[in-house]
């Protein structure tokens, strides 16, 4: 096990220590996902899908966390920043538990964004980045451990840095702007 003190292992030892079997990865796509697609920044709810995908309700320490994590997302996708961070193993990691990770983060994402998605048609750029999302989350095992790797899975993540903002402007967007009187 890596010694790398990133915020990924330590959420990752966080939810082992508690009996969790899913990857910090999966739950940040699930948290983005759902956010991306309409659901609101509600801790309570957002509780409720996480301990969906745990298996149990979680415990004081993990719900902290939880509740960090929702307001990190909240944070990045609703300031003017273009890309959001990915709760990935750090680049010290070996390639090939990195690339598991990036396939539970889309595999994350889509649930969420699956459990949320009103039934609304989605633009064309939209479904893209769905069905992109959907080869990624089958990749970890063709990333290979060589610089044609490292550079496959670095232009992944800056994808995925961005590709989740699109759907949000598309999907949860309008309610934001709602809110706030227009600039224009």
């Amino acid at each position: 096990m890596p010694t790398s003190n990133s915020p990924y292992s330590a959420f990752a030892a966080l939810l082992a220590s508690s009996g969790h079997t899913v990857s910090p990865a999966e739950l940040h796509g699930l948290l983005l996902g759902r956010s991306c697609a309409g659901a609101g920044f509600e801790i309570d709810s957002w509780l409720v899908d996480a301990a969906e995908l745990l298996g149990a309700a979680p415990e004081d320490t993990v719900r902290q966390a939880l509740i960090g994590l929702q307001e990190m997302v909240k944070g990045e996708l609703t300031s003017n920043d273009v890309t959001v961070v990915l709760l990935l193993p750090s680049d010290d990691a070996p390639l090939s538990e990195r690339a598991v990770a990036l396939g539970q983060w889309c595999q994350g994402f889509l649930g969420g964004f699956g459990l949320t998605a009103r039934d609304s048609a989605l633009s064309a750029e939209a479904m893209e980045v769905l069905q992109d999302l959907s080869a990624i989350s089958q990749v970890q095992n063709a990333l290979e451990e060589s610089e044609d790797g490292e550079t496959d899975y670095m232009e992944v993540m800056e994808y995925l840095r961005v590709a989740p903002l699109l759907l949000f402007s598309e999907c949860a967007k309008p309610e934001v702007a709602a809110a706030k009187p227009s600039l224009h």
